[in-house]
């Protein structure tokens, strides 16, 4: 067996090179828009699936649990609501037409 090695902390250094973007030629514009953030849309407009959990009457929205742009993951939350409040009216919306509802069990 030969001798023991030391190893050097600089050694396990990785290179992160910048980002760089790619533009039409026109650089400074470019920049520009790269600082300036996106336009955010009006209360969740891209996000078109809901889930809502209603009031006892079924009269109004309670709380809105989820609000996502991907059907899965709507559903996903609908279930879970549905497992969360067993007693409770939940429904899953895509924008306003209903797309499945838990009507709790008459007790």
């Amino acid at each position: 067996m030969g001798p023991m090695q030391t190893v050097h902390q600089e050694s396990f250094k990785v290179f992160h090179p910048l980002p760089h973007f790619f533009g039409s030629g026109d650089e400074e514009r470019d920049q520009e828009s790269c600082r300036r953030p996106a336009p955010l849309s009006p209360l969740g407009e891209d996000l078109p699936y809901r889930v809502e959990v209603w009031s006892e009457d079924h009269k109004s929205v309670e709380q809105t649990l989820a609000m996502t742009a991907n059907g899965s993951i709507g559903y996903a939350a609908y279930y879970e609501a549905t497992r969360e409040y067993p007693e409770r009216y939940v429904v899953l919306r895509h924008k306003n037409r209903t797309v499945a509802r838990w009507n709790p069990p008459d007790s």
